[in-house]
C-alpha cells in the first residue's frame, strides 16, 4: 500500500514514524515553511525535518486547491491519504485520489470537540474523558464517519501540552490497526451524531486574556487548557499610572476557596502578594499564581516578580484604567 501523510503538527511525528517503519509511506505532504520569531526567520514545520532525514519525499503546497498542488499528490498515486492536523481543508477532489479511502486522525472524542482547538476544549470544558478519533474524511469539517476511537481518561490536572502528548503517543497503533482494517475491507463506519457535535474554532493570542469576573475553577481550566497556545494573561498597574502592562500565567495555580471577602473586593482585586505566590479574587473564590512572565520581562517564579515589580494588595487586574 503507498501511503501519503498530511500533517503539520507536531502531534502527527510519532504517528509518521509509525507509517514510515511500516515501509508504505512514500511522501509527507505538510504546511510551507513560515516566518517565526522575532527576527521572522524562515522555519519548516518540525515534522518536515523528520522526513528529510528519513529520505521521505516532502510536498508543500501553499494551498491544496491549487490545481498544480492536486496533480503532484496525484503523482505519488496514493493509496491511502492518512491527515492528521494538517491545517487545510480538503476538497472532494484531493480526498478521492486515495483509492483506498482518506482517513483523518482527530484529537477529540467526535462528535465532541470538532475544530482545530479540540485538544484545548476538552480540558477548558471540564471533561472528564478525551481520546483521538480515527474517521472517514469528507468535505465537511471533522464530519465524517468514525472507524474507531481511543479514549483516555483526564485527571484534572493536565495542560494541553500534556495532553497532546498523550494523545499523539497513543494515535500510531490506531491508525495502523485502521489500516489493517481498510487493507482487509473490515473497516467500520459508524456516522456522527449531529445533535452531539461541538465546535472548537482556532484560538488566537486575544483569547487568552483572563475574564477574573468568572469563577476560579474555569479559569484555573483556562490556565491549563490554553499552555502553551496561546498561553493566559491579564494586565496590571505599572509605575506609570496611565498604562497597564501584560502578566503572562503559568500553570499551574491552585484554587483559594474564600466565602468571606470585603463586600467592596472586586473580581481581579490582588488579595496577597508575597513569595508565595500572587493571590487574585475571582468571580467566585481565588487563584493562587506561583509562576508568571511580566511584559518584555522572562519567565520566573512568584518571589523573583516581587523582588523587581511592585503589585501590592488591592491592586486591580484586568480592569482597563
Amino acid at each position: 500500500m503507498r501511503i501519503v501523510l498530511m500533517a503539520t503538527g507536531d502531534i502527527a511525528i510519532p504517528s509518521f514514524h509509525a507509517l514510515k517503519e511500516s515501509g508504505e509511506l512514500v511522501a509527507l505532504v505538510t504546511q510551507p515553511d513560515r516566518p517565526v520569531g522575532r527576527h521572522q526567520d524562515l522555519t519548516p514545520p518540525p515534522i518536515k525535518l523528520h522526513a528529510v532525514e528519513a529520505g521521505i519525499p516532502v510536498l508543500q503546497p501553499e494551498s491544496m486547491r491549487a490545481p498544480e498542488a492536486v496533480a503532484e499528490l496525484a503523482a505519488m498515486q496514493p493509496d491511502l491519504l492518512v491527515v492528521m492536523a494538517y491545517g487545510q481543508i480538503l476538497t472532494e477532489e484531493v480526498i478521492a485520489l486515495g483509492c483506498m479511502g482518506c482517513i483523518n486522525a482527530h484529537a477529540s472524542l467526535l462528535p465532541r470537540h470538532r475544530g482545530a482547538a479540540c485538544i484545548q476544549a476538552a480540558i477548558d470544558a471540564g471533561d472528564s474523558e478525551t481520546g483521538v478519533t480515527i474517521m472517514h474524511v469528507v468535505k465537511r469539517l471533522d464530519a465524517g464517519d468514525i472507524i474507531t476511537h481511543r479514549r483516555i481518561p483526564l485527571r484534572g490536572t493536565e495542560t494541553a501540552e500534556d495532553l497532546q502528548n498523550t494523545l499523539a503517543a497513543i494515535t500510531p497503533e490506531a491508525l495502523l490497526e485502521v489500516i489493517n482494517q481498510l487493507r482487509d475491507g473490515t473497516a467500520p463506519r459508524e456516522p456522527q451524531d449531529e445533535q452531539l457535535s461541538t465546535y472548537a474554532p482556532k484560538l488566537l493570542r486575544k483569547d487568552g486574556f483572563i475574564d477574573w469576573k468568572q469563577p476560579d475553577y474555569i479559569i484555573a481550566r483556562k490556565i491549563r487548557a490554553y499552555h502553551s497556545w496561546p498561553g493566559t494573561y491579564t494586565d496590571y498597574p505599572s509605575v506609570r499610572r496611565d498604562r497597564k502592562k501584560n502578566l503572562k500565567i503559568f500553570p499551574p495555580v491552585d484554587l483559594i476557596p474564600i466565602s468571606d471577602l470585603p463586600a467592596n473586593t472586586v473580581p481581579g482585586e490582588v488579595l496577597e502578594s508575597n513569595g508565595c505566590g500572587l493571590i487574585v479574587a475571582c468571580g467566585k473564590g481565588a487563584i493562587r499564581i506561583s509562576t508568571l512572565q511580566p511584559e518584555g520581562g522572562r519567565r520566573m517564579s512568584a518571589e523573583s516578580f516581587f523582588s523587581g515589580h511592585a503589585l501590592y494588595p488591592g491592586a486591580i487586574l484586568g480592569k482597563a484604567l
